[in-house]
């Protein structure tokens, strides 16, 4: 079984948590895991490796940021000569959700809705102020961080992440439709969530061969993949911070069967959502 990691377990009750890591070129990969509950931003520091992904293997090389999200599963390996050494922060998903809305931050949601993890590969000349973001929110760690630690971290990662150029190299996200960002952003809604796909055609106003053609491209998924995600994201929400039953919950998203849900959300985070629950109740340190 994947692991599944708490933010809460980490961070033992300060706002982030931040960690220098380095995996050598002949140690083992790190063991495929998830987040149930958090962001996280890594940032290269030196070397190469591999991130490993269910489907399939990514190069990463210095000055590389990835952000990884809740449903993202990943491990890692060095290559030689040197290894791969990386610092990773991570954060609660509801802050970091709401601190992108504030700062107006990725308006279309292209970094949540892409296939996999959010690589932006480093220019020349903004590698050393990324560096020092990660190395200052690492060492302010290690004292008593505060949650204006972390949101000062945010702004110095976002302000090198969307720095304009020519070549557009930090430009992870693509260039999606306004159709199709509007369409994606509404689709969180329940309302629309207990609609499927069929209410995402409808919001998008194309044709579903259409649809399907766009998201391949810009998303590197399927409309259905991409509602089931969202029904999934929603319904871990809710058995974190409600005491709804689970068939509440699985109606609420639009499943339209409990035993469809469970095995649905048991093939994304390898818990039932009665054990997902348990364990999100047993995450909270007082």
């Amino acid at each position: 079984m994947r692991q599944l990691l708490w933010f809460d377990r980490h961070a033992q009750g300060r706002p982030y948590h931040a960690a220098r890591v380095h995996f050598g070129p002949r140690a083992p990969t790190s063991g495929l895991h998830g987040h149930a509950d958090f962001y996280e931003f890594m940032g290269v520091t030196s070397g190469a490796g591999e991130h490993l992904r269910p489907d399939g293997r990514h190069l990463l090389s210095a000055g590389d940021i990835v952000l990884v999200r809740p449903r993202d599963q990943h491990a890692f390996a060095g290559l030689s000569p040197d290894g791969l050494e990386f610092i990773n922060v991570a954060f609660p998903a509801t802050a970091w959700r709401q601190f992108l809305e504030l700062a107006g931050a990725d308006p279309s949601h292209g970094w949540e809705h892409q296939a996999d993890p959010v690589v932006f590969s480093s220019p020349e000349g903004v590698a050393g102020s990324a560096h020092q973001a990660f190395e200052t929110a690492l060492e302010r760690f290690y004292g008593r961080p505060s949650k204006l630690d972390l949101v000062r971290f945010w702004t110095d990662v976002l302000a090198v992440v969307a720095q304009p150029g020519d070549d557009d190299s930090w430009s992870a996200a693509g260039r999606w439709p306004v159709w199709l960002t509007d369409s994606c952003s509404a689709m969180r809604r329940e309302e629309n969530l207990r609609g499927g796909v069929a209410r995402l055609v409808d919001l998008c106003n194309v044709s579903p061969a259409h649809l399907s053609r766009t998201m391949r491209v810009c998303a590197g998924t399927t409309p259905t993949r991409f509602v089931t995600g969202l029904r999934l994201e929603r319904a871990a929400s809710l058995l974190a911070t409600t005491a709804d039953s689970v068939t509440s919950i699985a109606h609420r998203c639009g499943f339209s069967s409990q035993s469809y849900f469970t095995r649905c959300f048991r093939d994304v985070y390898e818990l039932t959502p009665r054990e997902f629950r348990r364990e999100a109740q047993r995450a909270f340190v007082p």
